[in-house]
């Protein structure tokens, strides 16, 4: 079967991507706006740009031609905080995806705990066991969109914060205590499973 995106609706494209394109990390993006009211959302469109120097991206969709308070947020202080989503947190993640007042502190929502960050206002995930303060350094809006697209966020790693217990040797992480969460499709989530291992060619 081939299938036209122009001729498919949105609905049903996005279950075609979310579906295809799995398992996908997710960025638990906490943010601050202007009037000192923190925002914490997750999101599975995320991953890292590269590391020299460090970049990480995530993506917000723009239901109804509208910004989500995240968006708003990261345009208004170009700051954000990426707190990594982890097995004993992921209903926390999942409560802090509901759709609130911008007045609300999703992180009291959800029952996590603020820490200050060092290089950014935003505050992070102190119960997260990996967070990065990042600075907005270039978003662009997806066009000819049907319905408000989606707006990329691509943003500079200015300090990263990890906790001892998930550290190895030569600052590798260890996936065995650090248990990541990752999205599928609907409302499922994957563990990390089987891992194994194969060498690279010469």
């Amino acid at each position: 079967m081939i299938i036209d995106p122009a001729h498919t609706s949105q609905s049903d494209v996005y279950k075609i991507l979310t579906g295809s394109v799995i398992p996908r990390p997710i960025g638990w993006i906490s943010t601050i706006s202007e009037d000192g009211v923190p925002n914490l959302a997750p999101f599975s469109f995320f991953n890292v740009v590269g590391e020299d120097p460090p970049h990480v991206m995530f993506s917000t969709v723009r239901p109804g031609n509208s910004n989500k308070d995240t968006l708003n947020n990261v345009l208004a202080t170009k700051q954000f905080v990426v707190n990594m989503a982890v097995e004993e947190l992921v209903e926390a993640v999942n409560t802090s995806s509901a759709s609130l007042p911008p007045d609300v502190n999703e992180f009291d929502y959800a029952g996590v705990t603020q820490a200050p960050g060092i290089k950014v206002k935003a505050p992070r995930v102190l119960e997260s066991p990996i967070n990065f303060e990042c600075e907005l350094v270039h978003h662009y809006t997806l066009e000819d969109h049907k319905h408000g697209g989606a707006t990329i966020m691509i943003g500079r790693v200015v300090m990263f914060h990890v906790d001892e217990s998930v550290l190895l040797d030569n600052y590798k992480i260890n996936p065995e205590v650090y248990r990541p969460v990752a999205r599928l499709a609907g409302s499922n989530y994957a563990k990390l499973g089987e891992v194994f291992s194969i060498k690279r060619p010469q």
